[in-house]
């Protein structure tokens, strides 16, 4: 999923409203770790419902009980002038507040540069070392792979197995992201478990009818 479609999918409203299916769900969580526009949205959003949740649940001093079905007095209640304008005042306070205040301090964090961890390997080879990566659960984390050197690759695909052995997401790969004979994978890290991983690494000729196999390596995800 890239930053169009999320918009035209309206991704961050449902994604906060729990409104998207599973596989959407998991593209629009991958793509927030590139998107720092939707991430900010995302961030954003679940502070201003925290918000409007925190001032709805309070109950007003000022303002009397009408005797009313228990079914119908928590929200018609609050559709009286005495309570829905000091409610609505309030959260346009909470937004002037995080417009000037919380919102740029978010947006600012974001565009820090991040140091994640990351590990070496040799694609072409199994050997019996196994590159071990330390990270905090849910943190981001590189893999650097050393690419056989083929002019006649066009692209690549690169496959992430989890300790089941089950492929857990796909990642197309221009030829032209491979420079040096090296190429770089960002691995988000939502709720990955920690263990032993294995990266495939797959190639497409210009004139074949399918990708074939470079090799794979594996590596272990050692949470902190």
């Amino acid at each position: 999923m890239d930053h169009k479609d999320a918009v035209r999918l309206k991704a961050t409203e449902r994604y906060l409203l729990n409104e998207l299916d599973p596989d959407l769900l998991d593209q629009f969580e991958e793509h927030l770790f590139d998107c720092q526009e939707c991430a900010l949205d995302v961030r954003a959003g679940a502070m201003f419902v925290e918000q409007s949740k925190n001032v709805l649940t309070e109950t007003p001093q000022s303002a009397p009980t009408p005797v009313m079905p228990s079914t119908q007095k928590n929200w018609l209640s609050w559709l009286r002038p005495a309570v829905a304008v000091p409610v609505m005042a309030l959260l346009l306070a909470v937004v002037a507040y995080q417009n000037l205040m919380e919102w740029p301090a978010i947006k600012s964090a974001s565009a820090l540069p991040e140091i994640v961890p990351y590990a070496t390997m040799n694609i072409a080879t199994r050997g019996a070392t196994v590159p071990v990566i330390a990270a905090k659960p849910g943190q981001n984390f590189s893999l650097l792979v050393d690419v056989p050197p083929d002019g006649d690759f066009s692209s690549y695909i690169a496959d992430l197995y989890n300790p089941a052995g089950k492929i857990e997401w796909s990642l197309a790969i221009p030829a032209a992201a491979v420079a040096n004979d090296s190429l770089c994978v960002r691995v988000p890290g939502t709720n990955r478990p920690g263990g032993v991983y294995v990266l495939a690494l797959r190639g497409i000729r210009r004139e074949s009818n399918g990708p074939s196999e470079i090799g794979r390596h594996s590596f272990e995800l050692r949470l902190q």
